[in-house]
């Protein structure tokens, strides 16, 4: 028989089990990885349809990512990188009880996240400006394997800039969920599962890069 000490043991343990319920860690964890999966089959089409463009119009590809701007690119990547060090420190610090450090590393990831669309929208803008995006007067004027480049890279990138958005929407909840101590040492899938769906943001655009900036 369970005795009134070995209930208030097992309580300090599994603080949950004193409100009646366990919190299935595995199962919040599967359910992400599923949503990731269904996110990959998503931008693996798009990373199909790039391909077999480029293998179409190689000399046309080649000639349109002569025009991109690599610094940009180059910077952002630099960001989203090091945006996933600290969202991972972040839930380190987090399990480890440093409240405070985790929302500090939470509000590094938010400005970092900021200031990869800010650099983003610059660089769309530069091509705005010259007359180059989807359905323009001027982009009609470009070669076949040109205009795909272009319209694949605003339809990829553009979406991908949407998942940034939509992931520093999300961290900012996380912070505010630190703060007021709904997310714990003992209570964290939910930032666990944010930091899986920014580390795999920053995993697109590691594909991206390459595909846009560097195959000149």
């Amino acid at each position: 028989m369970e005795t009134y000490s070995d209930k208030k043991v097992m309580t300090e343990q599994d603080p949950e089990r004193e409100k009646g319920y366990r919190i299935d860690y595995t199962g919040k964890k599967i359910g992400m990885w599923f949503f990731l999966f269904t996110e990959l089959l998503f931008f693996g089409g798009m990373f199909l349809l790039y391909s077999v463009y480029r293998y179409k119009f190689p000399r046309d590809f080649h000639i349109a990512a002569s025009g991109e701007n690599l610094l940009i690119g180059s910077v952002n990547t630099a960001i989203l990188l090091t945006s996933s060090l600290t969202i991972a420190l972040s839930i380190s610090a987090i399990k480890k009880g440093s409240r405070n450090l985790s929302v500090l590393l939470q509000v590094v990831t938010i400005l970092f996240g900021i200031a990869f669309l800010i650099n983003k929208y610059f660089e769309w803008m530069e091509k705005i400006s010259a007359g180059i995006y989807p359905g323009s007067p001027a982009l009609l004027h470009y070669k076949d394997g040109e205009i795909l480049f272009y319209s694949l890279y605003f339809v990829m990138t553009g979406i991908h800039g949407l998942h940034v958005f939509i992931g520093i929407v999300v961290i900012s909840f996380m912070a505010v969920f630190t703060l007021r101590g709904v997310i714990t040492s003992e209570n964290f899938s939910k930032i666990e599962n944010t930091g899986l769906y920014w580390h795999f943001v920053d995993i697109v655009w590691i594909y991206l890069f390459p595909l846009f900036y560097l195959i000149t």
